[in-house]
């Protein structure tokens, strides 16, 4: 990817020093960073650029490969109040409960003179904001969405590779999508579905809408939304005509099947799965996946990075996270890891618009996902809304690997929720 790392980290955002520790001298310090998954700030360099702006802090990184696991002890100890990290990175499908219930456990963001949040899009605030207007989330990233496709694979069953023809292929909706699908299982490779997964399809149609799992008076409306119910049925429909591979995403089958090539699509790609797809795939997969536009541009994921109250170090914490998530960075995070700003400022950076991607034949992701931010709605999002696409997910997954009907898996999912998140 672009190499700017060493000229856009020495430009970030600083206080009295280059790197803006908090201004506490030469105490050492070591600052404890709780993440899930491969965050990407350890791999793209930025803790080892800062410490050497900072000789005196050290960095080290807690991380817990499922997100699932990693939300539910941080939620413990927010509640317990101790054994909390200096910096725990959130979910977006969790903000809410942190905004609400959780919020006095976390530091306020706007009390910092090293923090300035006008950078960030608008949206991107309002979702890590209080009642009482605290601010306790920054932005690392946003996950607006393309589809990802096997070139290969395409070229076998007769259909065009060239990104922008895939894009136009796709372009009457999710139900085009589908139809090629159909071509797919019939003149494609054996032994290689269309699509990885029912849930991820589920996924990338409800994310475009603006009222998905909370209606906008912040009620719960899963059962009730048009968008969850067109989602479904999309979903359902790819499962029973066995366009997908009927696997749970981001488990070891589904990260094996990926490494095989034993599916072709990823309907719901945001940025971040770029290096995904990358870590898993390998060499085998190197300029053989592409990404175009999607039927409809959606976001998923892009988290936040908070300081709880907890800690001891709150100046230096409040720093650092600050110049993790100042423009600068956010350029890096996403020249080197594909997690696409969340910073507006950031986006509009030459080094962001200009960006390619040489593992998926040099796609301009800059562009890509530039033009799809554009078209992602504010969606509501509530305090149970994880559990809520975690719920649906499951459902979609006993329907695909246990043979439910739709209607008998939906009321599975429906009876499955009431219990797990009555207000």
């Amino acid at each position: 990817m672009t190499a700017i790392l060493s000229t856009a980290l020495l430009g970030a955002c600083s206080s009295d020093d280059e790197g803006g520790d908090g201004g506490n001298g030469d105490e050492e310090i070591t600052l404890r960073v709780g993440v899930f998954g491969q965050f990407g700030f350890e791999e793209a360099g930025l803790y080892e650029e800062y410490e050497r702006l900072n000789p005196h802090i050290t960095i080290e990184q807690d991380s817990i490969t499922d997100s699932g696991d990693y939300m539910t002890g941080l939620r413990t100890r927010l509640s317990q109040n101790s054994g909390l990290l200096d910096l725990q990175a959130i979910e977006v499908g969790n903000i809410a409960e942190m905004t609400t219930e959780l919020s006095d456990r976390w530091v306020d963001f706007n009390g910092f003179e090293a923090v300035d949040p006008s950078h960030f899009a608008e949206w991107k605030n309002a979702q890590a904001t209080d009642a009482d207007g605290r601010l306790i989330g920054l932005g690392t990233d946003s996950g607006p969405t393309g589809v990802c496709y096997r070139t290969d694979y395409f070229e076998e069953a007769g259909l065009p590779t060239d990104r922008e023809e895939v894009t136009e292929l796709f372009a009457g909706g999710w139900e085009d999508y589908l139809a090629v699908g159909e071509q797919f299982a019939a003149d494609g490779p054996e032994n290689v579905a269309y699509l990885d997964s029912a849930g991820g399809m589920f996924n990338a149609v409800v994310s475009a809408y603006e009222e998905r799992y909370y209606n906008a008076e912040g009620e719960l409306a899963y059962a009730d939304n048009e968008s969850v119910a067109t989602a479904w049925d999309l979903a359902t429909q790819a499962a029973e005509a066995g366009l997908s591979s009927g696997l749970e995403q981001f488990q070891d089958d589904w990260n094996q099947a990926m490494a095989n090539g034993d599916f072709a699509t990823l309907p719901a790609c945001p940025a971040w799965m770029l290096g995904y797809i990358q870590s898993q795939a390998g060499e085998g997969g190197e300029d053989v996946w592409d990404i175009a536009q999607s039927p409809s541009p959606s976001n998923w994921g892009g988290s936040f990075i908070g300081v709880p109250e907890a800690t001891e170090h709150h100046d230096e914490a409040v720093a650092l996270a600050a110049w993790l998530t100042a423009p600068e960075q956010q350029a890096v995070f996403f020249t080197e890891r594909g997690s696409y700003p969340s910073s507006a400022e950031a986006q509009q950076l030459p080094e962001v618009l200009e960006a390619t991607h040489p593992y998926v034949n040099d796609a301009p992701i800059g562009q890509i996902f530039s033009q799809a931010a554009a078209d992602v709605p504010t969606t509501v999002i509530g305090p149970y809304d994880q559990q809520v696409q975690d719920g649906i997910t499951d459902g979609l997954l006993a329907l695909e690997q246990n043979g439910l009907s739709p209607d008998d898996a939906w009321d599975d999912v429906v009876a499955a929720l009431d219990n797990a998140v009555a207000e």
